[in-house]
């Protein structure tokens, strides 16, 4: 959990910062209200200590700032004024809760915990998979009743990943969630801790593989091993086939959102009695036309394309410029009658097929064991490899002269005398000197790695291996999928849409940044730097176009790829899209496949013709 700590007492900053650190807490330090109000804004934390006197923005000033701005994390206010007046003074401008200086630390770290507790943070729950337990309350780790003895950030990885079954970390994420601001190490630091863990874990009984490698993005939790495995995710060597991306996450946005839907609809029974009374007024019909423009762009997105529908047809009418006949309003009456026995009804479980969001790369493998090339053909797919098996240099040289790999992974030994791998790692170099070579062999001796180095291959791969180890190795030589690590900006006023869009790419290994509030749009631009935007067209205040325009006419945004959400597909709204300088559009309900694959594949397309002009110049 990141806690961002405002004080400016360098001794008691940093005797917090050794508290928090030891109880798995990750913290950032800001040593004035200023520079607090900034981070808490731009970084996402779920916790602010914060110190009453501190100099530039007072505790209580940047309180009220925060909460008038909208933030809704937990703030917990350290101060050394006791008296009732003050207390109330700070629990009015914003302050969940007090601590009073002096404090006892086992005290200060029991209301962290509740109030992290009550905003969701962490649960009082323990953690589990399979055999595996993590009790966040005391902070221990156990398989089958035992301790496991981890360090510091390797309990704080567990928890990441126990906390999170449906993300996949990429390590760039991984940094930013374990390491304070500014004291990140390099990634190949997070490389080395996941690698630890694992041998941690095996040691102490766990055999199953906890954490798995998602080439090219990163990593995540696999699914335990007492869950139960359907027919259709196992290939033909039985082995468990990477199951579809599922919508789990969005399933959960619904969860959290149903109750919104609700209160939507009753705002236009609202309006359904008042019409049916004669007295409709111009509010209420406004702020019933802004909620059903909301549901018909989001319930088909959430497991109730039935009700997009509806809430579309009720939109209509409620946009008509002259008074509604009886014909009209009795239509509009059985609308919302529908619509809200459409929400009694069970939403439309999601289930996405694959999308094709990551680079596939061509295997040549040549060697003559038939087991080990099963084992990884069976695995390939999930590396986004595409794999060829070649069992002796010949064939090895006829698939070779067909089409040229990516990457080669060769043995040095075969059955004959006359074969060795040596030759052959001779000719691809010379031939095709950018091909990276990993030499996957039993022979392990000075004189053959000296000759693989002299040759020019990138990797030596002692036998025996696992075929993680294997992959491992050969996603080291090859280049990472452009479309990895990107910031994507939402703009929606509807926080539904805007939670499920974030629930669609966050799995992706997208950073998504949201905002309801278009008014800040160049505000939040200008401090994110996303690589992509996806605006919504009808929003009050300032609309999608109007953003558009405003992007078109800069100088250093001009070529900003745009994505626009729509409910209105005709050619006329379409056309002053475009007009506005949109690069491509969605219509609503959004579909998850479809979103993802315009939104990666527009990154990709940007960077690779940014990366082509470089080249040029």
């Amino acid at each position: 959990m990141k806690i961002l700590l405002v004080e400016d007492d360098v001794l008691l900053s940093t005797a917090l910062f050794e508290l928090l650190s030891a109880n798995h807490y990750t913290i950032d330090i800001a040593s004035n209200g200023q520079a607090g109000l900034e981070l808490a804004l731009s970084t996402e934390y779920e916790l602010i200590l914060l110190d009453w006197l501190i100099p530039k923005l007072d505790g209580i000033t940047l309180c009220r700032q925060l909460r008038k701005q909208g933030y809704r994390k937990s703030i917990l206010l350290l101060t050394g004024k006791n008296s009732n007046a003050d207390i109330v003074a700070g629990l009015d401008a914003g302050a969940d809760d007090y601590v009073i200086k002096p404090f006892d630390p086992e005290a200060l770290l029991a209301r962290i915990r509740s109030l992290l507790r009550r905003n969701g943070a962490i649960s009082s729950s323990i953690l589990t998979w399979g055999n595996l337990c993590l009790d966040p309350s005391a902070g221990r780790v156990t398989c089958n009743q035992q301790e496991i003895l981890l360090t510091a950030t390797e309990y704080k990885l567990l928890e990441l990943f126990l906390q999170n079954p449906d993300r996949i970390f990429s390590r760039a994420v991984i940094l930013d969630r374990l390491w304070g601001f500014g004291d990140a190490p390099t990634e190949n630091a997070v490389t080395t801790h996941i690698k630890d863990l694992r041998k941690k874990l095996k040691t102490a009984g766990i055999a199953e593989e906890l954490l798995e490698t998602v080439y090219g993005m990163g990593y995540r939790i696999k699914p335990a091993p007492n869950r139960l495995i359907s027919v259709g995710e196992k290939n033909q060597h039985g082995k468990n086939k990477p199951s579809p991306k599922d919508m789990t996450s969005v399933n959960r946005v619904l969860e959290r959102f149903r109750n919104s839907f609700v209160g939507q609809v009753a705002v236009l029974e609202q309006a359904k009695t008042a019409l049916l009374a004669g007295n409709l007024n111009e509010d209420l019909q406004q702020n019933a036309l802004r909620e059903a423009h909301k549901l018909a762009g989001s319930m088909g997105s959430f497991g109730y394309p039935e009700g997009s529908r509806l809430a579309r047809k009720i939109e209509h009418l409620l946009l008509e410029d002259s008074l509604l006949s009886p014909e009209q309003i009795s239509n509009f009456s059985q609308l919302v009658t529908a619509l809200q026995q459409e929400l009694t009804k069970p939403a439309v479980t999601f289930t996405a097929p694959n999308v094709p969001m990551k680079q596939t790369y061509r295997l040549l493998v040549i060697d003559n064991d038939t087991m080990l090339t099963k084992q990884l053909q069976a695995e390939a797919d999930s590396w986004g490899i595409r794999m060829k098996v070649a069992p002796n240099l010949a064939t090895a040289r006829s698939l070779f002269s067909l089409k040229t790999p990516d990457a080669v992974l060769l043995d040095l030994s075969f059955t004959t005398a006359e074969e060795d791998g040596l030759i052959l790692l001779s000719e691809i170099v010379e031939r095709s000197p950018n091909i990276p070579v990993i030499v996957f062999t039993g022979r392990d001796s000075l004189a053959d790695r000296l000759k693989v180095s002299r040759l020019g291959a990138r990797q030596f791969l002692h036998k025996p291996a696992t075929t993680e180890e294997i992959f491992q190795a050969i996603a080291r030589v090859l280049p990472q999928p452009q479309t990895s690590e990107a910031k994507v900006l939402i703009v929606d006023d509807d926080p539904v849409m805007l939670a499920g869009l974030s629930a669609l790419l966050i799995p992706w290994g997208l950073e998504v940044i949201t905002l309801s509030q278009s008014q800040q749009f160049w505000k939040v631009l200008i401090a994110t730097s996303p690589d992509l935007v996806v605006l919504d067209l009808e929003m009050p205040i300032v609309n999608g176009l109007e953003l558009c325009k405003v992007v078109r006419q800069d100088a250093q945004w001009g070529d900003l790829p745009i994505l626009v959400v729509t409910a209105h597909t005709e050619a006329e709204f379409l056309q002053q899209a475009f007009a506005a300088g949109a690069d491509d559009f969605i219509s609503k309900p959004v579909l998850g496949p479809e979103l993802v694959t315009r939104v990666l594949s527009r990154i990709q397309r940007t960077r690779w013709r940014s990366q082509l002009g470089r080249s040029k110049a």
